[in-house]
C-alpha cells in the first residue's frame, strides 16, 4: 500500500535527518564531523533496552538518562577525537572519529551481546485504522517525523534567537574576532558535539521500537544520515531535514514498488546523480573563499 510506504518513508527520512542534522551542527560550528554517529544514535537505542528492559526502569526516565548519557559521549567524542588534531592542523579526527565508533561498537557488543533484541513500545502495537481500514503503519511512525520537524524548528530557533546560538554563529563566520569578544570557542564546539550525538540519540530511541536493537544497527543509519547532510547541503538545517524527508520516502517507495534489493542500489545512485549536478547540495551554497 503506497500510503503506508509514504507515511514510513517520512518517519525513516525524519530520522536520517535529525542524525544529519548532527552533522550539520558540528561541520557548522568546527568545520568537522563526528563520523561516529552511527554508534551515537545505536547507543541511545542499547541503552534504552538496559534501561527499561534489563534494569525494568519506567520508559520516560530511561530515555532521559540515554540521551544524557549520549550527550555526554559526545563531549568524549570531540575531546579525545577531535579536539588534539584539529588544535594541531591535522585532518586526523576524519579516522580518529571512526576508530572510535568502532571501538563503542565493539564494546556494546561485548556487553550487549550479539543477539538482537525487540524494546516494545504502546506506540508499536497497534496498527492506525481510518474508517476500520488499517493504514499499515503505528502511531510511532506518525509520532517519528512530528519530533523530528519540532526538533529541527527549535535547533533553528536557538541558533537564531538565542544566545548560546548567536555565540555558534559568531564562531561560524569569523573564530577570531569570536574570540576576541570573549566567546569560549572549546566551550561552544563540544556543546555542539554533545547536541549532536543527542539528535542521534533521540534517533535511536525512536527507531528502536521498529527494528531490533544490537551494537551494529547503527552503521548503515549512520552512512544513510551522512549522506542526507551532503545531498541537503551540509550547511543549510532545513536542507539536511529536508533532504532526511525525501531520502526516506525514496526508500520506502522503492522497496514497495520494486522491492528491497534495489533500494540502495537506486538511492545512492539517485544521491551520485543528484551531487553531480548540484555539487553543494540541494539546498547549500558554494563557499566564498577570499584570496
Amino acid at each position: 500500500m503506497l500510503l503506508s510506504a509514504l507515511i514510513s518513508g517520512v518517519g525513516l527520512g525524519s530520522m536520517y535527518g535529525l542524525m544529519a542534522l548532527g552533522f550539520y551542527l558540528t561541520y557548522a560550528v568546527s568545520g568537522t564531523v563526528n563520523f561516529a554517529q552511527g554508534s551515537s544514535m545505536m547507543l541511545g537505542a542499547v541503552l534504552t533496552f538496559t534501561f527499561a528492559q534489563t534494569l525494568g526502569w519506567h520508559l520516560l526516565p530511561a530515555i532521559l538518562l540515554a540521551l544524557a548519557l549520549c550527550a555526554l559521549y559526545g563531549l568524549l567524542v570531540e575531546f579525545v577525537a577531535v579536539r588534539p588534531f584539529v588544535s594541531r592542523g591535522s585532518d586526523a579526527w576524519l579516522m580518529a572519529t571512526v576508530a572510535l565508533g568502532i571501538v563503542l561498537d565493539n564494546l556494546v557488543m561485548y556487553a550487549f551481546g550479539k543477539e538482537p533484541r525487540s524494546l516494545p513500545s504502546p506506540l508499536a502495537v497497534t496498527p492506525l485504522e481510518v474508517g476500520g481500514a488499517g493504514l499499515g503503519v503505528y502511531p510511532l511512525q506518525v509520532l517519528i517525523p512530528l519530533v523530528g520537524l519540532a526538533l529541527a524548528a527549535l535547533l533553528h530557533t536557538v541558533s537564531r534567537r538565542t544566545r548560546w546560538g548567536t555565540a555558534m554563529l559568531a564562531v561560524t563566520q569569523n573564530r577570531d574576532a569570536a574570540r576576541l569578544m570573549g566567546i569560549p570557542i572549546r566551550r561552544t564546539i563540544a556543546v555542539a558535539f554533545a547536541l549532536s550525538t543527542l539528535l542521534a540519540g533521540v534517533a535511536g530511541v525512536l527507531i528502536a521500537p521498529l527494528f531490533n536493537v544490537h551494537s551494529d544497527m547503527g552503521t548503515l543509519f549512520g552512512l544513510k544520515a551522512f549522506a542526507v547532510a551532503i545531498l541537503g547541503g551540509i550547511t543549510s538545517a532545513w536542507g539536511v531535514m529536508i533532504a532526511g524527508l525525501l531520502f526516506g520516502i525514496g526508500e520506502a517507495l522503492i522497496t514497495a514498488t520494486l522491492g528491497s534489493s534495489y533500494t540502495q542500489i537506486l538511492m545512492f545512485a539517485l544521491v551520485i546523480a543528484v551531487l553531480a549536478a548540484r555539487p553543494n547540495g540541494l539546498f547549500g551554497r558554494a563557499q566564498v573563499r577570499k584570496v
